[in-house]
């Protein structure tokens, strides 16, 4: 374990021993509090030191510290990590038994058969594979289908393409079940109108879409004012449910009888399959547990099992066995169970509390979409998306092409299906194909980054993906009903990022052969008869990469035959980990000689920072890596605006390189995309083929 330094300066022998007992786990502002230097990279075969982004991501054993008591950091992890899973309890029993009452009959047998089923779901994919198991693998602290496949494209372990196409398809499926999510959730819980009185039907549709649209509406304002809140209601709403299902579980207490595996052995025996069909609704209580792994660099590991094991299991345990019970006493109450667990008098204030519960567990889904997008930006895989921080906390984002295009998803869902029960129908074949797919890559990084044996991990990924497929496979059940939805959202979205991966390799090939070598560029001016006069001033050029010379820096000289007097060249190096410390976030380098001597800046940025060039190079002078006299203050900026030209060449279909161009052209600015300052901002255009 790499030592980490504490936030106040001390001595180093203190530093070392202060160092080796400090945890790295919890939170992922542990750059606020310390710092580990990165340790040397290992050098390359022919003895040459490794690249510099190479070396600031080489230390996969960092995590993330605690900058919290762990009591507030699970508080806030009741209200972000657990709203989907924890609001499953409205739908799952209902659904079980009013689709699938084939196999699922309300005698005890049918009712503890399904309770063993879903009891045995929630220890094996949450608090098994999800809690324990697939938290331990973490890019520094970062945790989700976008982090594995970062770690995928950093360590490249065996059939590394194939994996990171299928991380692709797993961040495609996230963002179909985040249209899906909002839509049932909310449903759902204003769907408990219907038990207060049947004549409330007609109104659940109408209502369902106000809060709907209204929550798409209000994003752009962010959570940050009313996001304190999120734990402690959903706090209580877990009180509640727990505290009504515990009543009828006292009741009728030979439900607890369900917890074993036995019932859901013969159940699954006795019913064929009618009981394989039976798990695309079981399925649903496990719908949340990629919040789990996604928010690991959120709230850290411990406090999401802390959370997870004492107050969620127990709370949405205790609901499903009370549910269980109840349809044991009473047969006829199937229709709407969750609800009908209050009495008379308190089914009113139980629809609202759940109809606020489902609106944060929306609300989560949709900041997770955002996140995925951000990070698929900073990866590499879509096109540069106006992306909105609405609040100086970090990750609190607003991207609105993402909000709006599951806006008019989630409106198109609830007016197409009606209801939660026809929504259920669509509902699992997006969150099943991500936990395979999770589990895969798990399994291919744990033998790459730990060299764990196939002998350990075969039995693992038996477990994890003979229950998974079962799931998939009953969900695929589901397709002629509209499942395709998610799927098909899946695939679009998987395909336009692979589209403008692959169109990013050729542009860039096309662009470093059009640009030139910058070194010889440099070289050219110093042995020239009639070099460019200096000026006054600072300017900093925009760059892809070391390699090549900014065409707005061969136009400057071509055109104005001057440059100023300090002359920075800055690049941006995206880097496959979550966030990069300050200490290693620049690299400054002296490129060419003479009079024609540029400081050549990389700026490495994770998938999760925000890119803010003005902001970066004042850290990096404040930190004398720049000169104390260059002028940033005033400094003008020259990006080089490429017009992109398809062409016939190989490389990609020319259907697909019309995609990447329209991609390209619908992208947003450099200048919102670094933050530059719009009036010190020079566009240079140019032409490259493609």
């Amino acid at each position: 374990m790499p030592p980490s330094h504490p936030a106040t300066e001390a001595p180093p022998a203190e530093q070392s021993v202060h160092a080796t007992q400090l945890r790295r786990s919890f939170n992922e502002a542990a750059h606020k509090l310390g710092y580990w230097p990165v340790g040397p990279a290992p050098r390359r075969v022919d003895g040459s030191e490794p690249s510099a982004a190479v070396t600031a991501a080489s230390d996969d054993d960092r995590d993330v510290v605690a900058h919290a008591a762990k009591a507030v950091l699970a508080l806030g992890a009741l209200g972000i990590v657990y709203g989907d899973i924890g609001t499953s309890p409205l739908y799952v029993i209902q659904t079980i038994f009013t689709q699938h009452a084939k196999a699922a009959h309300t005698t005890p047998a049918g009712v503890y058969g399904i309770a063993s089923l879903i009891f045995w779901a929630l220890m094996l994919e949450v608090s098994f594979k999800y809690a324990t198991v697939i938290m331990r693998a973490h890019n520094r602290g970062d945790g989700g289908i976008m982090a594995l496949t970062a770690l995928v494209q950093r360590r490249r372990p065996p059939r590394s393409a194939t994996l990171i196409v299928l991380g692709i398809f797993g961040a495609g499926l996230f963002l179909g079940d985040g249209m899906i999510t909002p839509a049932i959730s909310v449903t759902s819980a204003v769907g408990g109108l219907e038990v207060i009185s049947p004549s409330f039907s007609h109104l659940v549709v109408p209502i369902s879409l106000v809060i709907l649209v209204g929550l798409f509406a209000v994003q752009r304002f962010g959570t940050g004012a009313v996001g304190w809140s999120f734990g402690p209601v959903i706090g209580f709403f877990f009180l509640v449910i727990g505290t009504l299902g515990a009543i009828q579980v006292v009741q009728r207490p030979e439900v607890l009888q369900a917890l074993s595996p036995v019932w859901g052995a013969r159940f699954m025996v006795d019913h064929g399959v009618a009981a394989w069909l039976t798990l695309g609704g079981v399925v649903l209580c496990v719908t949340g547990a990629e919040a789990l792994y996604a928010d690991r660099g959120h709230f850290g590991a411990s406090p999401i099992r802390l959370t997870w094991f004492s107050v969620v299991l127990p709370a949405v345990l205790l609901s499903y066995l009370g549910q269980s019970a109840l349809i044991l006493s009473h047969h006829k109450d199937i229709s709407n169970p969750f609800f009908l667990l209050a009495p008379g008098s308190l089914q009113l204030p139980l629809v609202i509390l759940a109809t606020i519960a489902t609106v944060i567990a929306s609300q989560a889904a949709i900041t997770g979409s955002y996140s995925v997008a951000k990070q698929a930006i900073q990866l590499g895989l879509l096109p540069r998306l106006k992306v909105v921080h609405t609040s100086n906390l970090e990750g609190q984002i607003y991207v609105p092409i993402i909000n709006w295009f599951l806006c008019a998803g989630v409106v198109a869902l609830v007016l197409i299906f009606q209801n939660s029960n026809r929504l259920t129908d669509i509902y699992g074949v997006a969150v099943t194909g991500t936990f395979i797919l999770n589990t895969i890559l798990f399994l291919a990084l744990a033998r790459a980054m730990w060299h764990t044996s196939w002998w350990k991990l075969a039995p693992l990924g038996a477990v994890f993906l003979s229950v998974e497929v079962a799931f998939f496979s009953s969900n695929l059940a589901k397709v002629d009903h509209g499942a395709w939805i998610s799927l098909a959202v899946g695939l679009l979205v998987a395909f336009v990022m692979v589209t403008w991966r692959k169109g990013r390799e050729i542009l860039t090939r096309n662009r470093i052969a059009e640009e030139g070598d910058l070194e010889t560029f440099l070289s050219s001016l110093c042995e020239s008869d009639n070099p460019p006069k200096r000026v006054p001033g600072t300017v900093v050029f925009l760059s892809p990469s070391r390699q090549t010379t900014p065409l707005a820096l061969r136009a400057e000289v071509e055109h104005g035959h001057a440059l100023q007097q300090h002359m920075l060249i800055v690049s941006v190096a995206p880097i496959g980990i979550a966030h990069v410390d300050l200490p290693d976030r620049f690299a400054v380098e002296w490129v060419g000689r003479g009079t024609f001597k540029v400081a050549y800046v990389t700026l490495r940025v994770g998938y999760r920072d925000t890119v803010d060039i003005p902001a970066a190079l004042a850290a990096a002078r404040k930190r004398g890596l720049l000169a104390r006299n260059t002028d940033l203050e005033h400094a003008s900026y020259y990006v080089s605006r490429m017009s992109i030209t398809p062409t016939s060449a190989p490389g990609m279909a020319r259907w697909r390189k019309a995609l990447f161009v329209f991609m390209a052209r619908n992208s947003t600015s450099p200048l919102d995309q670094f933050r530059l300052p719009i009036e010190r901002t020079v566009m240079m255009g140019s032409r490259v083929t493609f």
